[in-house]
């Protein structure tokens, strides 16, 4: 039988440096991320609308505990400023038990 991972990334892409940090430091402060990191500018070419776009995105990284998946992308969701937002779940697999711990701590309400 396999086991649900206890902990993940989630992958989300803005439109603005702003949004990315809000997105970032929201989730951060509602406890349904332990940390998140904001990478760019990135080019991103997709398809939208019937046409292949190319647009510069902000990439935000958030670390949670799996079973705060839902309510981050719950929280994700209500503030992201796209109409249809990339937010992805990528399982971890394995890491630094004291890291793993810490994220866990961190997610929890206090």
């Amino acid at each position: 039988m396999s086991r649900v991972p206890e902990h993940c990334q989630v992958f989300t892409t803005t439109d603005s440096r702003t949004a990315a940090d809000e997105l970032a430091r929201g989730a951060v402060e509602a406890r349904l991320a332990a940390c998140a990191q904001v990478t760019g500018p990135v080019t991103s070419s997709y398809w939208w609308d019937g046409a292949v776009q190319t647009a510069e995105e902000w990439l935000v990284v958030l670390k949670t505990a799996s079973d705060r998946y839902a309510a981050l992308e719950a929280h994700l969701r209500a503030h992201h400023g796209y109409e249809v937002p990339e937010i992805l779940y990528v399982p971890v697999v394995a890491g630094h038990p004291g890291y793993l711990d810490w994220l866990t701590r961190e997610t929890r309400p206090r």
